[in-house]
């Protein structure tokens, strides 16, 4: 029977190697990367298999709430009942607020089923190079994750302090600040990842991401950014010259864990 254990610092390539079969690591060019930030402070926890690490799941809490980020199992593996077991092993007890950003493979939504997880509304990717800045979108400054952790916690559902300044420190990171609104973006090359973005109303968080994507829009920058289907900043961002590309569905064990429409979550940090 595979053994499911909580991931080491030596395991860390061979979780790489699944996850770069899925496509997880394309916009993680170097090291460290989010993997790095669940073992280190969330839970990571792998399942081995004949041959090594053939899947691994993920969690970042913030506050009371648990995002699962990460379960995958290399393809190839006779599951045998991995991913559940995976789940079991990272997700807190019967009763915590979860949620989770989940594909449309049919085996992990049964999971999450089974788990108490519901099934909310789409979570859009969206992706494109702005054809010009948004209209009436302002030039924030930069800040320091201390100025916008509070209005952070607020919006995505729990204090996470410590996963900010960490994400904060990697290469192309920025914070900036609108007046009642934040936004974080990470450049690499001409790509230009955004969010985690809040704000202290719909309106708020709207404007903050707008003026992160005029930023990028001076730099011409694409940008990439994960939305949720209701949320008041779609329509703005399409009219910005994003386009729809890919699609999950956000499902929560219960509504109202996080604000979707004060909050436009990163696509890796939650």
């Amino acid at each position: 029977m595979s053994d499911v254990r909580a991931a080491t610092p030596a395991d860390m390539p061979a979780v790489r190697a699944v996850a770069t079969g899925f496509g997880l690591l394309d916009t993680w060019p170097g090291r460290a990367d989010f993997l790095d930030l669940e073992r280190e402070d969330g839970r990571l926890w792998v399942a081995d298999g004949d041959e090594g690490v053939v899947g691994f799941a993920g969690t970042l809490s913030r506050g009371t709430l648990t995002h699962l980020g990460d379960l995958f199992v290399d393809p190839r593996t006779q599951s045998a009942g991995l991913g559940r077991r995976l789940l079991s092993a990272v997700l807190p007890g019967a009763g915590a607020d979860v949620v989770t950003f989940a594909s449309s493979d049919p085996r992990a939504l049964t999971l999450y089923l089974r788990h108490g997880l519901r099934p909310s509304q789409p979570l859009w990717y969206l992706n494109g190079r702005p054809k010009t800045p948004p209209a009436g979108a302002v030039r924030p400054p930069p800040v320091g994750v201390d100025e916008v952790a509070g209005l952070d916690a607020e919006a995505s559902g729990g204090h996470r302090g410590r996963h900010l300044a960490w994400y904060a420190a990697q290469p192309g990171v920025t914070a900036w600040s609108t007046r009642h609104g934040y936004a974080f973006t990470r450049v690499h090359g001409d790509a230009c990842v955004l969010g985690p973005a809040g704000g202290r109303d719909p309106d708020a968080c709207v404007q903050a991401v707008l003026a992160a994507v005029g930023q990028a829009a001076d730099r011409g920058l694409a940008v990439s950014v994960a939305v949720f289907g209701a949320h008041p900043a779609v329509p703005a961002l399409l009219d910005a010259g994003l386009r729809l590309v890919d699609q999950d569905t956000f499902m929560t064990s219960r509504d109202g864990a996080l604000d979707v429409y004060r909050y436009v979550p990163n696509p890796d940090l939650g």
